[in-house]
């Protein structure tokens, strides 16, 4: 046979109710089981409230008219009108004898454990006595059994202890007595010796039900709840944990002693002495087969199991040389701890053995600083020992299964996830059974940390990376259409879901942490009350502190590159087409670079010097495998590139500038684009990825146009100098041609000295041939020295710049 429990949510309405009779026909059909049932779901928190209230003197007649009507009402609807009265009398009795107890709380000012777990123990005989006769309905032999008195305890109200032969006695020859009836039993309550209620304690419920599977060998005790079995993470925290179909009762134990609070460990004990299993099943659910806890599980291709967390823990360090070599320091610490019923959560000690740090409920903190201060005295006024702190604001993440003790690489692939995120560790601790590692974190990082720790692990499920972008002009929407374009792409060969969290632009911003539609993000930005706001947009990014978050700048303003710094330090990661902040002062440019190592974050900025192009990239890779740069030569400008390549034959050099203008080569003013100052950026951003410290103003600029067209008060009067001065051009064209060559503006860097010159180059230079507007360089380098490494593209453009800016983003994710 088998046991059944409902937890509260499963017996908390008249249409959970109804699904609960269906489950129980269904099972009947096969054996006999036996019913433990919980109070009605909030119940049990609305009692204790009460209680409360009539020990503080305040009215408590309110709430208790509410629970008795939920009960009532839910008689109304399930039972015929002829038989709601005797159940309606008994209930009213119940209540009754609560709304006595309650009074005498409130008369004498005072609430005994004992009395509190007498007002709880009214939840669970309500409903159950509620519960079967409803399905006395569809069961003639319904019986309502009153756990408390099978179940028998010692006298410690709130978490009794269970004499466990005596309980497995009484609950044998009951059944026995009882023979073919269908039981349903009080789940949480159980009685002392001298008969006086008491409870089982937190998850008394389901305690009750492995009491009762123990006692009678059962087949399989299954928790009805409103959940999909035990799940690897907490889903409110993870959207994308997913349902265990099977754990080892040691795994449960595990993720359930760290906050798993689906099932509780005293719970399985009895059933792990038995090797019963448990099953977790959805009332909500029924087609979902659940989670099955068993001795022996099959072999599971998962890393780990799942990922626990205990929200809210205090941390006490003890330290100091006292301890060094001292035998029985740390039994005395802990045994004191646990007489004076103090419960350590978890514990770690330095090898030096010159420190212990320890972890308990903030509740039992000040206790237990209180208790080791009169316990050392005499060791900390001796100075043996420093005086502990208390410190607050922390929470516990274990990563739980039994896969991890033949795993190698478990705990590197653990504290990366961590390290990438800013996630700090405080204290670490791993039994030598490597089923469990568990790392003390601060508050504010767990629902980063379990996020990105679950996509560590879940390699089968999609990494997600959160994105706040900077910038809508033409570059922000290419992007923006390239990610949804290839969204089913990511997902489907890189496991990556790029989730776009935050939209700003000069007038409005938009942010919503569950992601922005990219199919309307200019209705959703538009549709903002929210004023832009630079500091705000930021701050409010730094805030949500979301697992992999990457900042995306798409302008060409100064404002955002005052905030890389402050954002590659808060561990989040920075692609930016915004060639300003990696071409002014080097410090600035090396505090860049120095923050991403040092928080373990990336500063990608491929889109600074060659648009889409991986010149950036190329570089680097030469560089990383050994290989020396001898000579850098480049041209890095789509404007100059495409006028030099088409001034040639009879075309005069003002023509072919107008016309890369009416091509929108240009800025408005093409002096902008001629005078090399944004070539000039692009060639001190190489240098100083190729290790040259160099300044602006130690790169030599040669300017290309005579200085009566760049002194020009107008766009008008620079082309009529333009004009004027055709003869100077044409003799340089006339020059060139005259020697079979072509005139190229042309960037170089040679041992570590940058300029930027017109040149004319022949046949053999690999940038004899450039057409269009490409962009060109060559890399000239110890294993390339006789044909350089050419890399040849266009070097502007929205569309090549989103791809460049696309693809440093998709790099970040694949890391």
């Amino acid at each position: 046979m088998n046991i059944l429990k409902f937890g509260g949510t499963s017996v908390g309405s008249a249409e959970s109710i109804s699904t609960l009779i269906r489950i129980l026909r269904s099972e009947r059909e096969r054996e006999n089981p036996v019913v433990v049932l919980s109070a009605m779901g909030g119940v049990t928190n609305i009692l204790l409230e009460m209680a409360e209230q009539a020990r503080n003197l305040q009215d408590y007649s309110v709430r208790l008219k509410e629970v008795e009507e939920r009960h009532f009402s839910v008689i109304r609807t399930l039972l015929p009108a002829g038989a709601q009265n005797p159940v309606l009398t008994r209930l009213k009795i119940y209540f009754n004898e609560l709304e006595d107890i309650l009074q005498s709380v409130y008369n004498l000012r005072e609430l005994s454990p004992q009395t509190r777990d007498l007002i709880l123990s009214y939840g669970e005989r309500c409903s159950t006595f509620m519960v079967s006769h409803i399905a006395r309905q569809q069961f003639a032999d319904a019986l309502f059994v009153d756990g408390a008195q099978l179940i028998k305890t010692d006298n410690n109200f709130g978490q009794a202890k269970v004499n466990s032969n005596l309980t497995e006695m009484l609950i044998r020859d009951f059944y026995e007595a009882h023979e073919g009836q269908l039981l349903f039993v009080t789940g949480f309550i159980a009685s002392n010796d001298e008969g006086r209620t008491t409870t089982l304690g937190r998850g008394g419920s389901d305690y009750t039900a492995a009491i009762w599977g123990a006692a009678l060998n059962a087949g399989e005790i299954q928790i009805w709840t409103d959940v999909d079995g035990m799940l690897t993470a907490d889903p409110r925290i993870v959207k994308k944990a997913f349902s265990l179909p099977e754990l080892s009762y040691t795994e449960a134990m595990e993720l359930s002693y760290f906050g798993a609070k689906v099932i509780y460990p005293p719970t399985m004990i009895p059933a792990f002495l038995k090797k019963i299993p448990i099953v977790i099943r959805n009332t909500f659910h029924l087609d979902f087969p659940g989670s099955c806890i068993r001795h022996n599980t099959s072999p599971s291709n998962l890393p780990i199991k799942g990922i626990s967390s205990i929200d809210e823990i205090s941390v006490l360090n003890l330290s100091g040389s006292g301890m060094v070599g001292k035998a029985g320091f740390s039994g005395r610490l802990f045994s004191m701890l646990s007489r004076e019923q103090v419960n350590v959560v978890l514990i770690t000690q330095s090898s030096s053995e010159h420190s212990i740090t320890f972890a308990v409920k903030p509740s039992d903190s000040l206790k237990a600083l209180s208790l080791i201060n009169k316990e050392f005295e005499l060791e900390l006024q001796a100075k043996k020992l420093e005086y502990p702190e208390v410190e607050n604001g922390l929470s516990v993440l274990a990563i739980v299964g039994e896969n991890m003790k033949r795993t190698p690489g478990i705990a590197g692939k653990l504290f990366s996830a961590l390290g990438r995120n800013g996630v700090n560790v405080r204290a670490i601790a791993q039994g030598s059974s490597e089923y469990n590692i568990s790392v003390i974190i601060s508050r504010a990082d767990l629902s980063k940390a379990v996020n990105a720790v679950h996509d560590a692990f879940y390699e089968d499920l999609k990494k997600t990376l959160h994105i706040f972008c900077l910038g809508t002009g033409n570059i922000g929407k290419t992007l923006f259409s390239q990610l949804l374009e290839q969204t089913p792409f990511l997902a489907e060969n890189n496991d990556l879901q790029v989730k776009v969290v935050g939209i700003s632009n000069t007038r409005k911003m938009h942010i919503d942490p569950e992601g922005i539609d990219l199919n309307n993000w200019q209705e959703a930005l538009e549709s903002q009350d929210i004023k832009a706001s630079l500091p705000d947009f930021i701050k409010k990014m730094k805030t949500l502190n979301l697992p992999n978050c990457v900042f995306v700048d798409n302008t060409a303003s100064h404002n955002p590159v005052e905030y890389y710094l402050d954002i590659l330090q808060s561990s989040i990661s920075v692609v930016t087409c915004n060639k300003l902040g990696n071409s002014s002062d080097y410090e600035q440019y090396a505090a860049f670079k120095q923050a991403a190592r040092s928080y373990g974050v990336d500063f990608l900025y491929e889109t600074n010097v060659g648009a889409g192009l991986p010149i950036i990239r190329t570089l680097k890779d030469l560089m990383l495998s050994g290989d020396k740069i001898r000579k850098i030569e480049a041209i890095l400008s789509g404007t100059i590139s495409f006028i030099f390549n088409n001034f040639k034959d009879d075309k005069r050099f003002h023509e072919v500038v107008k016309q890369a203008q009416e091509m929108g080569y240009t800025e408005p003013d093409p002096r902008d684009d001629l005078n090399g100052r944004d070539f000039m950026r692009k060639m001190l951003i190489l240098a100083r990825d190729a290790g040259y410290p160099l300044e602006e103003n130690d790169i030599e600029l040669q300017n290309m146009l005579p200085a009566a067209c760049m002194a020009a008060e107008s766009v008008d009067d620079f082309y009529r100098e333009l004009e004027n001065n055709a003869a100077y051009f044409e003799d340089l064209k006339n020059t060139a041609a005259k020697d079979g060559k072509v005139l190229r503006y042309i960037g170089k860097m040679e041992q570590g000295k940058v300029s930027i010159t017109l040149q004319m180059v022949g046949e053999g230079h690999p940038f004899f041939t450039l057409s269009g507007s490409d962009n060109v360089i060559s890399f000239t380098t110890n294993r390339y020295k006789d044909r350089p490494l050419v890399v040849k593209g266009p070097g502007a453009g929205a569309e090549v710049t989103a791809a460049g800016v696309f693809a440093d983003i998709i790099n970040i994710g694949k890391r």
